[in-house]
């Protein structure tokens, strides 16, 4: 099991510290370790589920991180296409715009 998430720490640590545990030691280092889905299962399954709430500002590190769990760029573009369909277009035109920018990020590197 991964124990050294920081990133809930790193973010909210000192103004929400019972926050930041949760963030670290459930979610990333308990539900994201959990065998039933792979990690990259559960990145396509959190970007459908911040795109339908509309959660644009938690599509930043999600979609780097689904990257990094193995879902291709092109891959996430058309899971995006068709959340149109099923969570609006606005939302999937928001979403569109962050990975636009995720991605280029992506290309620099």
């Amino acid at each position: 099991m991964n124990t050294g998430w920081t990133g809930g720490q790193n973010a909210v640590g000192d103004i929400a510290p019972a926050l930041a545990h949760y963030t670290d030691k459930v979610l990333f280092d308990e539900v994201w370790e959990r065998p039933e889905l792979s990690k990259r299962d559960r990145s396509l399954a959190t970007v459908s589920a911040l795109v339908a709430m509309g959660s644009t500002e938690q599509l930043n590190f999600h979609l780097a991180f689904a990257r990094e769990n193995g879902v291709t760029q092109q891959e996430l573009i058309e899971a995006l296409t068709h959340l149109a369909f099923y969570t609006g277009w606005p939302r999937a035109m928001a979403a569109i715009t962050v990975a636009k920018d995720v991605f280029a990020v992506d290309e620099r590197d």
